[in-house]
């Protein structure tokens, strides 16, 4: 069993709060899983009892529309903690997480986190800040969702998709979204995303190399999406 005194990611999150005897209580109640690329770690609708803790891998975090198209809401990457939220306001979970590539991630039971949050006040104020910062990252989001054009849209997730994730040897994006996937994080047809990706590649802003990405020009790709 790994020890989450020793455990990298924890620095990343709210976790870092907590001291050497809380964690040897967390290490000794949480239970680690692999997550196969496709899996879910869990659905809208359900009761998640506790959170997870990305230890590697990245997964998204969407909501499916009336319509049946998938509305990816954020990425999550390694150190950040999921359901924090539902356990908090004690709701099924609002949105899927599904993971983009396979994943480690670490369970801890809501009854242990919950005491945590009565034991340690840096604890569960850092729960908060990250709560806060999720609901400010959703009013920016739905902000651009209206003002801005979908191609401005596309050009900015690409360059967070870089910055945020990095790049392969080749020089294209490390974290590999369907053409789909991609459509559910700017709001739009898996068609229009097709064709606006198309036309960058024309205009010599990125370069298309079978199912990868890869930005040639990224200050000109930036001025489009502000």
């Amino acid at each position: 069993m790994s020890k989450c005194e020793q455990c990298i990611v924890r620095q990343f999150s709210s976790l870092k709060a907590l001291n050497k005897q809380e964690l040897l209580k967390m290490a000794d109640c949480k239970t680690s899983y692999t997550i196969k690329k496709g899996e879910p770690i869990f659905e809208e609708g359900e009761v998640t009892n506790g959170i997870y803790c990305i230890k590697d891998g990245v997964c998204k975090l969407s909501k499916l529309s009336s319509n049946g198209k998938d509305q990816i809401v954020k990425l999550v990457k390694p150190g950040e903690l999921l359901g924090q939220r539902s356990m908090i306001s004690e709701e099924p979970a609002n949105l899927s997480a599904v993971a983009l590539e396979d994943m480690e991630v670490c369970f801890i039971p809501k009854k242990e986190i919950l005491q945590f949050f009565t034991q340690n006040n840096e604890f569960s104020m850092n729960v908060m800040k990250t709560i806060c910062g999720d609901l400010k990252d959703a009013d920016v989001h739905m902000v651009d969702m209206a003002q801005k054009s979908v191609k401005e849209r596309l050009a900015g997730t690409l360059i967070y998709l870089e910055e945020t994730f990095g790049i392969d040897t080749d020089g294209s994006l490390r974290l590999q979204l369907s053409r789909e996937e991609l459509a559910g994080m700017i709001g739009t047809a898996t068609e229009s995303c097709i064709r606006l990706l198309s036309e960058l590649n024309k205009n010599n802003l990125i370069e298309l190399v079978g199912k990868r990405i890869k930005i040639v020009d990224k200050n000109k790709l930036r001025r489009l999406a502000d």
